[in-house]
């Protein structure tokens, strides 16, 4: 489990941007947005660092939380 605390993210299409940035590295995650805390939980078993990259290359880097 991947918990990371994305501060870009601030409407629903930022949440789907996340969401497909995410699924392109493991279609099968499961994918927990918060927008009101800015919190994303991916439970994955693909690599975190590969997870975070997608995000940062998406435009919406994370930080752990």
């Amino acid at each position: 489990m991947l918990k990371l605390n994305v501060p870009e993210m601030t409407c629903g299409h930022c949440a789907s941007i996340v969401t497909k940035a995410l699924r392109s590295i493991d279609p099968q995650a499961r994918i927990d947005i918060d927008l009101e805390t800015k919190n994303v939980v991916v439970t994955s078993s693909a690599d975190a660092g590969a997870l975070g990259a997608a995000l940062q290359e998406a435009g919406y880097p994370g930080t752990p939380a």
